[in-house]
């Protein structure tokens, strides 16, 4: 059959009659070919951006629009701020007014007192000879003044008549404005300072003019200087945050070192005031971001921990710390870092490392060891978790402590040593991945050491036999917390320290030197709190000596790691939640629970608190020669010099080399570092400093004997502290 003799082939209709129900007419029957759609299509042009398109992504990128018009926060914020000022406008035009009423008054008095004729003969001193021509000249002005009130009055009395009030108005509202570009407010004009005026407080508008004020108040620009405003001011929780530009040449800096001087200048308290330095891309030495709280943000009541609301908490991340200023919750790394927790007692020291602890706890992966030194019962609570717990202050504590170190020193070796053998997958960097810590045939979880009063091991003097040498367990103590320190964390070892004694007798400087993290409460002066958070903190605005005894809990902040306050913030005052002993203990049952469900229950807490197998030798040698592998992250640190003699030394600068200056006033030494002099003094003698007298040379010429340091003796004692080889007993023990 060919297509002409089938209709259906042939594309024709079907020969059925009309009203079928059986068949259907559905068009002709076309032959066809499939298309595979996997083929590659040609790329489609891609749409050219219309006007509108074009348009918006000039006006955000533009420098020349405005930064109001670009955001719709800074657009509200905009329109608050002009609804303000059209508010405010009314009176500010009057005191304008009153202003210019007032300079017209005094100008007018010169004049008819004809003080410029007057002062004039006084500089020629002829005054006695002048006196009858300033009397006549003086009467005709008089004359002039009394003629012109006489002309005005006669027509402003017959334009009332023929004309009514209105050219009246129209005349003194001429002159209202007259008088008030006449008594205008200038940038930087001082006014008349009250003797009686009440408190100074802070008339906060966010007027850019208090702020430029306030910075000229402060010394910290001069008075030819302004601010740029790098975007209008906004309401950021209970304050206002803005973001200014320096004058060129001026450093954000000094405006963070002198932060005290610009809380006065706003009148607010400086723990209101947060100033930092804008970093990155975003930022440069001149740019200088503030947040001004409206009252005191540390004055409410403490906020319970958020862990209390949770079922479990992963190690690798961050533990809830506490909340800043601005109410930001500040979250603390652990992982790859360690901590040093200092405070004077009573300062909440213990609640902070508690904090750290909560959050590792939760996490049924992680390995714990608690040392209390206090002998108290906070920690009590950790016994049922931890893998090695004790509580005491005796020398056999201290040993035990020795103990645990040096298992936790040859731990870490050990933990290098199986490193080496994975493959690139498993361990592609030579440190712990959070799937390496959870895998329990590699053995190598996240593992914390909690010390409490750290000072109490450090300071014992109980001797210990290394290799046949005997010296003194804290010295032994701070060895083996420095090798951990420097490469334990990229095995996964978390050294969390807290002392009530921060000085550099108690905390070895080579320790304090790589313990990444630092969170210093209020201490009793600068250099305490220098020592927590590093030398010449104080310098750069950030002092826990100057925080109040009312803030309990708040402490300074130095993290090692991003915070939700940023990456390249260098501090910040925090103020940590509250968990008192009752939520203590809830979270440490859950964190049993949680092992007990996992099967990572172990050490003490399962009652399998064997004594550490000891390696002495293996951990001197260690800590002596480098044998183990070094992780990524362990750099050697720079010893840190003591206080005064660091500020002394950067004081100096270049000054300090072969080159620079022979001698330096004790007294330019105290006033460029803000000391008292005799304790200055005695410090600098105590490290080898003395003070010795010199004539010197004067600004006028003159020749005076004056009382300071040569510079090569400040050197001498900086090169002295420069780092060493170690202590030969305490490494090798073979003499």
């Amino acid at each position: 059959m060919n297509a002409d003799d089938n209709p259906a082939m042939s594309g024709g209709a079907l020969p059925v009659q009309a009203g079928s129900r059986d068949v259907e007419h559905v068009g002709p029957v076309l032959d066809a070919e499939l298309v595979d759609d996997t083929l590659p299509q040609p790329t489609p042009r891609p749409a050219r951006p219309t006007w509108r398109q074009r348009f918006a992504a000039w006006w955000l990128r533009s420098p020349r629009v405005p930064a109001s018009f670009k955001s719709r926060a800074q657009a509200r914020q905009a329109a608050k701020d002009a609804a303000v000022s059209a508010l405010r406008s009314p009176w500010r035009y009057l005191r304008a007014v009153v202003r210019g009423v007032v300079a017209a008054a005094r100008w007018w008095r010169r004049w008819v007192r004809v003080a410029d004729y007057r002062e004039a003969a006084e500089q020629a001193e002829k005054l006695a000879d002048k006196f009858a021509d300033i009397r006549e000249l003086t009467l005709f002005r008089w004359r002039v003044t009394a003629a012109v009130t006489a002309a005005c009055t006669v027509a402003g009395t017959l334009t009332w008549l023929l004309y009514g009030p209105r050219p009246l108005w129209i005349v003194i509202g001429v002159l209202s404005v007259a008088l008030a570009v006449l008594g205008r407010r200038r940038d930087g004009a001082p006014g008349r300072k009250p003797a009686l005026a009440g408190p100074r407080t802070l008339t906060w508008t966010m007027d850019p003019q208090v702020l430029v004020d306030a910075f000229r108040d402060a010394k910290l620009i001069g008075k030819d200087e302004t601010l740029r405003l790098v975007e209008r001011a906004t309401r950021v929780g209970e304050g206002w945050a803005v973001t200014v530009d320096l004058p060129a040449t001026r450093k954000a800096a000094d405006v963070v070192k002198h932060r005290e001087a610009l809380a006065s200048a706003l009148a607010v308290d400086e723990v209101q005031l947060i100033v930092e330095r804008v970093r990155g891309n975003g930022g440069h030495a001149g740019r200088v971001s503030m947040w001004v709280a409206d009252k005191d943000p540390y004055a409410t009541p403490p906020l319970r921990t958020p862990l209390l609301g949770v079922s479990r908490w992963d190690a690798w991340r961050p533990v809830p710390f506490g909340r800043d200023a601005r109410d930001r919750r500040i979250d603390l790394p652990l992982v790859w870092t360690s901590l040093l927790v200092g405070a004077i007692p009573r300062q909440g020291k213990t609640f902070a490392a508690r904090l750290a602890a909560a959050g590792l706890l939760l996490d049924p992966h992680t390995r714990l060891y608690v040392a209390d030194f206090k002998a108290g019962k906070d920690w009590d609570a950790a016994a049922q978790v931890a893998h090695r717990f004790m509580s005491g202050d005796e020398p056999e504590h201290v040993l035990a402590l020795v103990g645990w170190l040096v298992e936790l020193v040859g731990e870490v070796q050990g933990r290098y040593r199986r490193m080496r053998e994975l493959d690139d997958v498993t361990c592609p960097e030579s440190k712990i991945t959070p799937e390496m810590s959870r895998d329990t045939a590699l053995n190598m979880p996240i593992t914390a050491i909690f010390i409490d009063e750290v000072q109490v091991p450090l300071e014992d003097r109980t001797p210990v036999t290394v290799q046949g040498k005997k010296l003194p367990a804290g010295e032994y103590v701070g060895e083996l917390l420095t090798w951990l320190a420097k490469k334990g964390p990229a095995a996964g070892i978390v050294l969390v320290l807290a002392t009530q004694r921060p000085d550099s007798k108690t905390i070895p400087s080579g320790l304090r030197a790589v313990l990444g993290s630092r969170f210093a409460l209020r201490v009793m002066d600068w250099r305490d709190s220098n020592i927590v958070l590093g030398e010449q903190m104080n310098t750069r605005g950030y002092d826990s000596s100057r925080l109040l005894p009312s803030h309990k809990g708040v402490g300074v902040l130095r993290p090692d790691g991003d915070t939700q306050a940023g990456a390249d913030v260098l501090a910040m005052t925090v103020r940590t939640y509250y968990m008192p002993n009752d939520d203590w203990q809830r979270i440490c049952q859950q964190g049993r629970a949680l092992r007990e469900a996992a099967g990572t229950l172990t050490g003490h807490a399962a009652g399998q608190d064997t004594p550490p197998a000891l390696d002495h030798a293996a951990a001197a040698r260690a800590i002596g020669s480098g044998t183990v592998p070094s992780a990524p992250d362990a750099r050697p640190e720079p010893v840190e010099l003591p206080e005064p003699l660091a500020s002394v030394a950067e004081y100096l600068g270049d000054d300090l080399g072969p080159g620079g200056r022979d001698f330096v006033p004790t007294a330019e030494l105290v006033d460029a570092l803000d000391v008292e002099p005799t304790a200055f003094g005695r410090q600098m003698g105590e490290l080898g400093c003395r003070s010795t007298r010199r004539r010197v040379t004067g600004d006028d010429g003159s020749t005076r004997q004056v009382r300071g340091y040569d510079v090569a003796d400040i050197r001498v004692v900086v090169d002295a502290h420069e780092p060493g080889e170690p202590p030969a007993e305490a490494v090798d023990g073979d003499g």
